[in-house]
């Protein structure tokens, strides 16, 4: 029998969780649902990857607003992909922040993206119809961004040339060495590898551990509050993104197609990774991309909402 699309049949709603990181910064969780940041500064607050509809939006804000009167003056996309950025209208944020490479990335794949992920997750995207258009960024910069929220200093940095996407962006308060990752960081989550530089990431994932974060939010799953918690989700990270890439290349060498490449790497990887979130979903994509980097092909294809079905079918059945 064939498999449900992507995560159509995941309509369940999943419990929030707010946490408290330190005495400046949030985020907010969801059983494996995409998480979200949040640093309140003097003056000020930031929130750190946007979520995926306006309405969605207000659910963070009033979480804030549970521990803060201040305005969200800053709204920072850790990459392009729609279901961390097009609810950002619903804070009324001063500025919108992304690295040139995502500026990029929306420019040249945002609306395909856009159909592609309300079609693979539609719970995801409540009142989807409330999205006003894509997300532009009002400040983009290269590699590094220093902001002071009144004292407190707060770096916006892109730590690799590749990763999850191409131009990932993370967020770091210095002072408390609390690290918001992105998806650059899994954590009992399948890493999402449809739009990724594979043989990139682990050096990104390396420029991380440099940091020493003793606290990290990854894109999906609980918050890590710990270093040594930290580390090992990041580790774990590597550890997959270097598998699946591991897997496809040795399949290509041998020659074999993408449906025999993704039958053999789903097989090796799912008693391993099998039980981490959204697995099933993300399989066919990770191998798909995989597979086409290890043919040479460096830059990502657009996934469209035709691409989607039509290598799901393929590989599904």
């Amino acid at each position: 029998m064939a498999k449900a699309f992507a995560s159509t049949a995941d309509l369940e709603d999943k419990r929030e969780s707010f946490v408290k990181l330190g005495p400046n910064a949030y985020c907010l969780t969801a059983e494996g649902d995409p998480n979200s940041g949040v640093v309140v500064g003097d003056d000020c607050c930031m929130v750190i990857d946007a979520r995926a509809t306006p309405e969605m939006a207000q659910d963070l804000v009033r979480y804030i607003r549970k521990v803060t009167d201040k305005p969200v003056k800053y709204v920072v996309l850790t990459h392009y992909h729609a279901v961390r950025v097009l609810g950002a209208s619903g804070y009324k944020a001063e500025h919108i922040i992304a690295s040139r490479p995502t500026l990029e990335m929306i420019k040249e794949r945002g609306k395909q993206d856009w159909k592609s992920e309300v079609g693979r997750f539609p719970r995801l995207f409540r009142n989807a119809d409330s999205v006003p258009g894509l997300t532009w960024p009002t400040i983009v910069f290269d590699k590094a961004l220093t902001l002071y929220l009144g004292k407190l200093e707060v770096q916006i940095l892109q730590p690799g040339g590749g990763g999850h996407t191409r131009g990932d962006s993370v967020v770091w308060l210095p002072k408390d060495r609390i690290l918001f990752a992105g998806d650059l960081v899994e954590e009992g989550a399948t890493p999402y590898c449809g739009d990724a530089q594979l043989a990139e990431w682990p050096a990104t994932l390396d420029a991380l551990l440099a940091l020493k974060p003793q606290k990290l939010v990854p894109g999906r799953g609980a918050a890590l509050t710990t270093a040594v918690a930290s580390k090992k989700a990041i580790a774990g990270t590597r550890l997959f993104v270097q598998e699946l890439l591991a897997h496809a290349k040795k399949g290509v060498k041998a020659g074999k197609s993408l449906n025999a490449v993704y039958a053999a790497t789903y097989k090796a990887m799912a008693p391993k990774y099998g039980k981490w979130v959204i697995f099933d979903h993300c399989m066919p994509f990770c191998v798909s991309r995989a597979y086409d980097e290890a043919k040479g092909l460096a830059h990502p294809r657009i996934w469209t909402a035709a691409r989607d079905k039509e290598m799901w079918r393929a590989l599904q059945g």
